[in-house]
């Protein structure tokens, strides 16, 4: 073999063993958590208890950064768009499943690297204490035999609580007119609302419900999971009732742009799991009233397919796909 080729082998040797080395390191510097929602919110805590329990797995920083804007839109472009390589990484949430039926972006789950889910708060059917209703069994016979009478509330038109409410009464073989929906500014006014006596139900997520719940100002009859929630495991599931298999919720799980590298996807999902098993997070959620979900890479995946197709549907159930 000749002298320069001898060189030329050695040299690419050495490129290949050492960019193989470098990638092996990963990380080697920090990484940026991207969240598509303002701070102080549900979603944003989420995200500042597993960045700072990554930190802890990972030996470098995580750094949280808000990207909110455009219903979600701005912050799930900005996972979506960022370099494969593992640094930036996000939280995605419910609304990457609804914003493109909306004709609010073109992004569906398909555009990221799924890693895991990380929580799920399903929605509830709650309504004032002072109500007549003391069972989803009694709620629902009014329902059926005065259609049109019930208001309801818990987000804006076409928010993920109205498409809980509308899914339910589809899945019930109920028109979803049966419940006249009242637009609000989010679950917090529309309990209010309903505790004043202006509405009859509220759908949203027990956390949302809690102040109200615990005070003795509102009753919870069933939840929209496959199974009891933690927060409040005596309220029945919406099947155990009613027979329907509908579920529905808020959800927030970790994910990467797509086509992370497979090692970085591996040990991502590796220390993700450790993260939602482990005592300190289950204790931050609980402590909070959030639930702990978890799916590995592909389930997350298949979990958002499933809710991708159920928002299509309800959607347009209501007129309200583009």
């Amino acid at each position: 073999m000749k002298l320069r080729t001898f060189l030329k082998c050695i040299t690419a040797s050495a490129v290949a063993l050492a960019f193989s080395s470098a990638h092996a390191a990963w990380p080697e510097r920090p990484i940026t958590l991207v969240v598509p929602w303002a701070a102080g919110g549900g979603t944003d805590a989420t995200a500042r208890i597993v960045g700072a329990l990554l930190e802890k797995e990972l030996g470098q920083p995580v750094n949280v950064v808000n990207r909110a804007g455009g219903n979600g839109v701005v912050g799930h472009q900005a996972i979506s768009g960022a370099r494969p390589d593992g640094y930036t990484i996000g939280m995605l949430t419910v609304e990457i499943s609804m914003l493109h039926h909306q004709g609010l972006t073109t992004l569906t789950p398909k555009d990221y690297t799924p890693l895991a889910l990380m929580n799920v708060d399903p929605a509830a059917v709650t309504v004032s204490a002072t109500s007549p209703y003391k069972t989803m069994a009694d709620l629902m016979k009014d329902i059926q035999a005065n259609p049109g009478k019930l208001k309801a509330s818990g987000t804006g038109q076409g928010g993920i609580w109205h498409l809980a409410l509308a899914g339910m009464l589809k899945d019930l073989k109920l028109e979803t007119s049966a419940v006249a929906w009242v637009p609000s500014n989010g679950a917090a006014p529309a309990m209010l609302e309903l505790a004043a006596g202006g509405i009859g139900i509220v759908t949203a997520a027990l956390p949302e419900a809690r102040s109200l719940i615990d005070a003795g100002r509102a009753r919870p009859l069933a939840v929209m999971s496959a199974t009891p929630a933690a927060l409040y495991p005596d309220v029945p599931t919406l099947k155990s009732v009613t027979g329907s298999d509908w579920t529905m919720g808020v959800w927030r799980g970790i994910a990467g742009p797509k086509g992370l590298p497979a090692d970085v996807q591996k040990k991502m999902e590796t220390v993700l799991k450790k993260i939602n098993e482990s005592k300190e997070y289950r204790d931050f959620m609980a402590g909070r009233g959030f639930g702990v979900a978890y799916a590995d890479a592909a389930g997350f995946g298949q979990f958002m397919d499933k809710g991708d197709a159920d928002m299509g549907k309800v959607l347009s159930g209501l007129g309200m796909a583009k």
